[in-house]
């Protein structure tokens, strides 16, 4: 069975890593290519894929140094910020690694960038900056309603999916997600839960993706918590869910 590791980069980063039993290694999203050599390194590992969500730098900067010295195939998306992309993929493609045993999916999320994808498989969710335990990305290309439709697609994926995101953000989420859904009694625990993890020094993802529905306001705009919030912070009830979400990020923007 393939093995998945949380590798540590800059200040708030998670390259990702799966593992074989003989060593052959996939990673996501390698911004450090130092980071991703050091784990290599330990147990002689192999580079054998590298998977790209988006173009932002702390995502690719490691990828033409790994490119260099490792004879590992590259899955991205179609963009020409992307250089170094062997296999271009797009929503519905699939990407096939039998030598790690996974088979992944691939879906179209925009919304933080407009050519973001994500991948899923064999129980994860590798969905870069798209979404967060207990957030999501900001929107620095797409709409409120391309955003909302993306996590809209992520949330309906089984509940047993472990969602691996691309930085450690829970704890400021949580104080955040706190403010908007007081009341919510699995969040209040999602974050004592957290909170623990961090202090032992351990990663608060991958987290299930029942945990997220449960607790992320991102997923639960429809809630009328979440509702009630939103009417009291803007002076007026959004109009339509598309609404409700866009001023939930933009309350977090200023947060």
């Amino acid at each position: 069975m393939p093995k998945l590791h949380a590798i540590a980069a800059f200040n708030d980063n998670y390259i990702w890593a799966v593992t074989a039993a003989d060593g052959r290694t996939m990673v996501v999203d390698p911004g450090s290519a130092a980071a991703v050599n050091a784990f290599l390194a330990d147990s002689g590992r192999r580079l054998c894929a590298i998977l790209i969500t988006h173009h932002h730098a702390d995502h690719i900067g490691g990828l033409d140094e790994l490119r260099a010295v490792h004879e590992a195939t590259c899955y991205g998306p179609h963009d020409s910020r992307i250089a170094g992309i062997d296999v271009r993929v797009a929503d519905g493609d699939t990407v096939d690694l039998p030598e790690l045993g996974l088979h992944l999916n691939v879906h179209a999320v925009p919304g933080h960038t407009r050519s973001h994808i994500a991948f899923h498989g064999n129980g994860w969710l590798f969905c870069g900056d798209t979404l967060f335990s207990l957030g999501c990305g900001r929107l620095f290309e797409g709409t409120p309603a391309q955003m909302f439709a993306s996590l809209d697609k992520l949330a309906a994926l089984p509940d047993e999916t472990l969602v691996c995101c691309a930085h450690e953000y829970t704890q400021a989420n949580g104080r955040f997600a706190q403010t908007v859904d007081a009341g919510n009694a699995a969040l209040a625990a999602r974050i004592a839960q957290v909170d623990a993890r961090r202090d032992a020094g351990q990663p608060s993802v991958p987290v299930a993706l029942a945990s997220e529905r449960a607790c992320n306001p991102f997923l639960r705009v429809d809630d009328p918590a979440i509702l009630a919030a939103l009417t009291a912070h803007h002076g007026s009830a959004p109009a339509d869910r598309v609404e409700a979400f866009a001023w939930l990020r933009q309350w977090k923007d200023h947060f």
